[in-house]
């Protein structure tokens, strides 16, 4: 019985310290979440372009040199 109180002591006391830890988190505002994900989107769809634009040209060499 003691090592199952013990069991639930320590469950409430690892909640109370996710919830204690869990207030300490500072969130962004909405203007600078709206800079962040644009600037997230943006960088995506460039590496987008240039990995594409890196496969078409080592497709087209690799198409040369089987020919």
């Amino acid at each position: 019985m003691a090592e199952a109180e013990k069991d639930k002591k320590s469950g409430k006391s690892w909640f109370k310290g996710l919830k204690s830890e869990f207030g300490k988190i500072i969130w962004t505002d909405k203007k600078t979440l709206g800079k962040q994900t644009v600037a997230v989107v943006a960088i995506s769809a460039v590496l987008c372009g240039l990995i594409t634009l890196v496969d078409s040209v080592v497709l087209e060499i690799v198409n040369l040199l089987i020919k």
